[in-house]
């Protein structure tokens, strides 16, 4: 740094106030030495001394590896390019990466083709490198202008920081403000320096004397910038500096920076001036690209480098470097936008078309004098390489200058929808909104108007998940139908889904206005596929109901358990599959092929389906009892939704507070989610909630709540999910609070669902709901085949509670001693797994039979935090500390970390052993707590 600083004439008295900021580095710079690792945000103007900072982070790094990435803000359209920077050093322990991470990085870097992959696979990736990196020695990472990196990047190194824990590295980024992909993380904000330091500094550059009154200003005004404070001296005249009143008018201390490095690029020869501005057109930073360009501009290049150096403005080695990141901006706006087209031609004309093709059709866009269909072509492929890379903000980017360059028409309305879809996948819903506001204003094809629609309700649907965009996708399916039938099919079964969500708060149309629709779609020309199949059979349940609807139903679920699918199928359509398993109450292959989906989603690295994917497979794990596995999807998911900002209805803590009888954290999910779900249009899961909270109070024996929540759950989407699942919890609540007809109505419709599906889970609840509501020798019967037939089930809940209000009915009818031996039963299965409000309520049957049952503590605290127990289980399972590492997100250093603490909490020391510790603790955790 003290090279740099002679070099551009800076001082270190800029430490002179930064005693703490120093502190602060050195503190990280020790954590990471001694192991641990560590992030941090410098913040602050510009000129405020970012840079140094981390260089002086650098310095402080003794014994430390040092690497180093720069943001460019003209590169931000270059995907991944500023992740590259940072991994190129550390590219060697690539190999050590689990096959998804290396593939997906691989692709991402342009080294290899393959599918578009996950950006956030493509973080983890480079996490595994910097972490196989500092095995060998401690690591800082030092990110200058993260304000510039391109968007792939600026997310992937946001994530990485997030998840430096057992790892020994050091993230430390320089920007002007902390954006999104900085949140959180901690942060040092830099500021002025005090009045004797800024004078101080402002001193040790004059090289004449001051007017007193001319110093206070510059201070004053400065606010202790400290590259303010080198740069505004050198823009005034010795008569200024002597006492004149020639500061300039009040402009931003970035505008007065600027400002001054325009004085001293005034200064230069003219060649010079002209270099400095061809190498900041540059974004690469390549001086040897910069040699070829000047060429044929007529640039004497040695001695137009040599003056510019010398006037300590710029740095030429194998790389470009100029003083500072705003004199790079000063150079390239002093250049008349005449000079800046030659020198973007010259740059696309340096620049190697096949080594580099993307970087030379933004130079030769950015040097086309007006509309340029060759150029908008050259542009659009670069679209669709940065797409194959992941590169969604990019792809956007080249799209939307291509449009700009359009002749053809038809071709610009083309790349206008093609750059709202890719802002649409990059998450940049308003970009993408008025892209489509722009398509409108143009003349516009019917299938062109049809698929501005379409992506208008994709827009609102991933935005929101909520209802309003349930007309405007159920318009884009029948404006498209006689022009793309295929395409109409799939925007209906995006509308069918939508509606789902949406529930009772759709707004404009409903979940059965769509499907009516969708059965009117003409057949398919050369028969029917998957998707065809999966559309008929779920709207023909809405339309006509089970019975109609089962053949159509179990033909998609035999398909999809089969052998014949393929991976493209199971990720489009693996979530409509699962559905008609679920309209068909055939649990079991429902968890089943919930977890098969949850597989191919890792696999594939489709972090968009995994959350709701494993928040479905959570719900199916508590439905058979099965807690512990329940917790572990829900770090999983936590672990998920954490990297990706992804937000989702907390589905599993609900329903596992709910059955666990944890009253106080139930009800507070129920409430929250129930005015969550009418906020923001998603009646499923304010009907999840109604749902669960019927179980609850039904558990309590609070039947008139009971049975309030659960007819409100039940009319959510007729036919599906949680209005089918609230039934049984409607019928059970009317019938004990009195009102044996509502009971009747509500088992007509759940019976009308199981019996046409046949399926045992469905049918042993519906037994046990009827019986009910039966008296005497046909109530025992029925109370009786609902445990025969819940116990070839795997629905443990459901068949202790067939236990439980058959234990019930028996001390009704005055057989004690019947009826100890079923509440006994119900009473041990529930503690058993953990669900203690019904367990409490076959405890109170139990005393009310002149039985004492003690009343357990169920599911006591566990030692293992969540995701501590879903690591040792992946860990007894035979599972490697990479792939654990990518399922939670971490790296494999970070999961040897969370064994150690799990091996010291459970008394073992090896991997060996767990498998037997995790299944005598977990018998531990049910049995504990006798009172």
């Amino acid at each position: 740094m003290a090279e740099r600083n002679r070099k551009y004439g800076r001082t270190p008295l800029w430490l002179a106030n930064r005693r703490a900021e120093h502190d602060v580095l050195a503190e990280l710079v020790n954590a990471v030495r001694g192991g641990t690792g560590r992030a941090l945000v410098v913040s602050g103007e510009p000129g405020i001394g970012k840079s140094l900072m981390l260089d002086h982070a650098a310095e402080l790094a003794v014994g430390l590896r040092v690497v180093r990435v720069t943001g460019v803000q003209s590169e931000m359209e270059l995907p991944f390019a500023g992740l590259h920077q940072l991994s190129a050093p550390v590219l060697s322990g690539l190999e050590a990466l689990t096959a998804p991470q290396r593939d997906a990085l691989r692709i991402a870097f342009g080294l290899s083709d393959g599918p578009t992959p996950d950006r956030f696979l493509v973080g983890l990736a480079v996490l595994g490198l910097l972490s196989e990196a500092a095995g060998e020695q401690p690591l800082l990472c030092v990110v200058d202008d993260h304000q510039w990196l391109d968007q792939a990047s600026a997310q992937a190194l946001g994530f990485i920081a997030r998840r430096l824990a057992a790892d020994p590295v050091g993230l430390v980024f320089g920007t002007r403000e902390p954006g999104e992909e900085l949140a959180g993380l901690p942060e040092l904000n830099l500021r002025g320096l005090n009045d004797d330091d800024a004078g101080a500094l402002l001193d040790s550059v004059l090289t004449a004397p001051l007017d007193t009154r001319i110093r206070d200003q510059i201070i004053a005004e400065t606010g202790g910038n400290p590259l303010a404070l080198l740069e505004l001296p050198r823009g005034l005249s010795a008569g200024q500096l002597a006492g004149g009143f020639g500061l300039p008018g009040v402009v931003s201390v970035s505008g007065r920076i600027e400002e001054s490095f325009l004085h001293r690029l005034e200064a230069l020869p003219p060649q010079s001036r002209r270099l400095l501005q061809l190498a900041a057109a540059d974004p690469s930073g390549d001086a040897a690209l910069v040699w070829r360009a000047a060429a044929p501009l007529g640039i004497p290049i040695c001695a137009a480098a040599g003056a510019a150096e010398n006037a300590g403005l710029v740095e030429f080695t194998t790389r470009v470097r100029f003083r500072h990141p705003l004199l790079r901006s000063a150079a390239y706006r002093s250049a008349s936008a005449e000079d800046r087209q030659a020198i973007h031609l010259a740059l696309a004309e340096a620049t190697d078309p096949v080594a580099d093709p993307d970087r030379r059709a933004w130079h030769r866009a950015q040097g086309a004098s007006g509309p340029d269909e060759a150029i908008a072509a050259e542009l659009e492929a670069s679209a669709g390489r940065a797409l194959a890379r992941g590169g969604l903000a990019a792809a956007a980017a080249f799209l939307q200058r291509a449009v700009v360059l359009s002749v053809d028409p038809v071709r610009r309305a083309e790349r206008i929808l093609s750059a709202a879809e890719a802002g649409l996948k990059a998450g940049a819903f308003s970009t993408a909104l008025d892209l489509l506001d722009s398509a409108e204003a143009r003349s516009l094809d019917e299938l062109q108007g049809a698929r501005v629609d379409l992506l208008r309700g994709r827009v609102g649907f991933a935005s929101a998940l909520g209802g309003d965009t349930l007309p405007m996708l159920l318009k884009a399916a029948q404006r498209l139908e006689p022009l793309d039938r295929d395409l109409a099919r799939d925007t209906y079964l995006t509308a069918w889904m939508a509606a789902v969500f949406a529930g009772r708060r759709g707004t404009g149309t409903n979940i059965r206005k769509i499907s009516g629709a969708a059965q009117n779609l003409r057949p398919p020309e050369s028969g029917p596929v998957a998707a065809d199949r999966a559309l008929h059979a779920l709207t023909l349940l809405v339309t006509e109901g089970p019975a109609a609807a089962v053949p159509a139903l179990r033909e998609i679920v035999t398909f999809f358990t089969g052998t014949d699918v393929t991976t493209a199928e199971r990720l489009h359509l693996g979530w409509f599959a699962q559905a008609a398993a679920s309209a068909l109450w055939d649990l079991g292959t429902w968890r089943a092929m919930l977890t098969r989906q949850a597989r191919h989603a890792r696999n594939a690295g489709a972090l968009d389906q995994l959350p709701i994917l494993l928040a479905a497979l959570g719900v199916a794990t508590l439905w058979e009892g099965d807690f512990a596995a329940a917790d572990a999807l829900l770090a999983e998911s936590d672990a998920i939704c954490t990297a990706t900002g992804t937000s989702i209805a907390p589905f599993i803590p609900i329903m596992a507070a709910t059955l666990r009888g944890d009253e106080e954290a139930a009800q507070s999910l129920i409430t929250a989610a129930i005015a969550d779900g009418r906020a923001q249009g998603q009646g499923v899961a304010e009907a999840f909630a109604q749902w669960n909270g019927a179980i609850l109070h039904n558990s309590l024996g609070r039947y008139d709540q009971a049975a309030e929540l659960a007819a409100a759950a039940a009319e959510d989407s007729p036919g599906l999910y949680v209005s089918l699942w609230a039934l049984p919890e409607l019928v059970e609540a009317t019938a004990r609070s009195g009102r044996p007809d509502h009971a009747r109505a509500a088992l007509d419709r759940l019976e009308r669902s199981v019996l046409a599906s046949g399926e045992e889970p469905g049918l042993g609840i519906a037994v046990r709901s009827r019986a009910l509501l039966t008296s005497g020798a046909a109530a025992e019967r029925l109370y009786r085949e609902a445990i025969d037939r819940l116990g070839r089930t795997a629905l443990r809940p459901e068949l202790a509670r067939a236990h439980l209000v058959y234990g019930e009915w028996l001390r009704r009818e005055n057989r004690r001693v019947d009826a100890r031996a079923e509440l006994r039963t119900a009473h041990d299965m529930l503690v058993g797994m953990g669900a203690a409000a019904f367990a409490d309520r076959a405890r109170r049957e139990l005393l009310a039979c002149g039985e004492t049952a003690r009343k357990r503590t169920v599911g006591v605290a566990n030692t293992l935090t969540a995701q501590e127990a879903f690591i040792a289980r992946l860990a007894a399972d035979g599972h490697t500390n990479p792939e654990i590492g990518a399922q939670l997100f971490i790296s494999a250093r970070t999961v040897e970390w969370h064994l150690r603490n799990v091996f010291a909490k459970l008394g073992i020391s090896s991997r060996r052993e767990l498998g037997d510790a995790l299944d005598t603790f977990a018998r531990l955790v049910a049995e504990s707590g006798d009172e």
